[in-house]
């Protein structure tokens, strides 16, 4: 992969989030979890589910979590890894007296290691929860640069502010998500093949390779990302999230544009766990 770009001095650009979790019309409890933090060497601050900010001389980090497993396992899976984003990125910062280390991609690898190792872990020893696992998608916007990493099929678009076009970041780890990749199959296929949410990758459970796919891209005022549970997409294609976040109408109020995603999707299907992060750079 091409190498990852060290990160900028610090600039004036500001963000605002949003984020929103459904458990749907189908399921008993919500096995999706969503994390916003605000943090530099010194500090750390848990973001409320929606507000606005400078970047200033702190970071931040969004994620979204679909946990899976038998009875309240994937709800603990989920938990269990944002859990684990709190305590162990914001050390990774400290340790590099001007923020991220050059070589971000060990970071997020040694991350997602952790993790997975404390699902398996607790899986093996507890019956209540064998088969726990989680997929993971991750933004840490720092000046400059969003740096990404991804496992599962949960999912994190880009929304250029300049052309109004989707970009889908994440690569699913599913065979269909390959299938479609590589023009063995149509959008319309994928949404209905049978095996579309078997994971071939996540954290946790009988996963052996955990390597997550990490990226990096520039941004800039206007762009905005969204981070999903495969729960949203099972309501909504990509061109009703642009028109959603994308609106036409003017007098259409985008106060709360995680809400107005997950009450889409939730509406038009909602037989999944539905969660939606929406950062805008502003």
């Amino acid at each position: 992969m091409n190498p990852i770009p060290a990160r900028t001095k610090a600039t004036s650009t500001s963000i605002k989030w949003s984020g929103c979790t459904d458990r749907g019309k189908v399921r008993a409890n919500n096995e999706d979890s969503f994390l916003g933090l605000h943090f530099n060497a010194k500090e750390v601050h848990h973001l409320g589910k929606h507000g606005d900010s400078a970047m200033g001389n702190m970071d931040f980090v969004f994620a979204v979590c679909d946990g899976m497993g038998g009875a309240l396992a994937g709800e603990f899976a989920s938990r269990i890894a944002v859990e684990k984003i709190t305590s162990l990125l914001p050390r990774s910062y400290q340790r590099s007296a001007t923020g991220l280390k050059k070589d971000i991609q060990s970071v997020f690898s040694e991350l997602y290691k952790q993790i997975h190792k404390s699902l398996a872990f607790l899986g093996n020893s507890y019956s209540e929860c064998r088969g726990m696992e989680t997929t993971l998608t991750l933004c840490w916007f720092a000046p400059g640069w969003l740096y990404f990493s991804h496992i599962g099929d949960s999912r994190l678009y880009k929304l250029s502010g300049k052309n109004g076009e989707i970009q889908q970041l994440s690569e699913d780890d599913t065979h269909v998500g390959w299938l479609l990749r590589n023009g063995k199959i149509n959008e319309r296929e994928a949404r209905s093949h049978p095996r579309r949410n078997v994971l071939q990758k996540a954290l946790g459970g009988d996963h052996q390779f955990v390597d997550p796919q990490v990226g990096a891209v520039t941004y800039e005022a206007g762009d905005m990302f969204l981070l999903c549970s495969d729960g949203l997409m099972d309501g909504l294609h990509e061109h009703q999230i642009l028109e959603l976040l994308h609106p036409s109408d003017s007098k259409v109020s985008l106060d709360n544009p995680a809400q107005l995603l997950v009450d889409a999707s939730v509406k038009l299907s909602g037989r999944d766990n539905t969660t939606a992060l929406v950062v805008t750079i502003i």
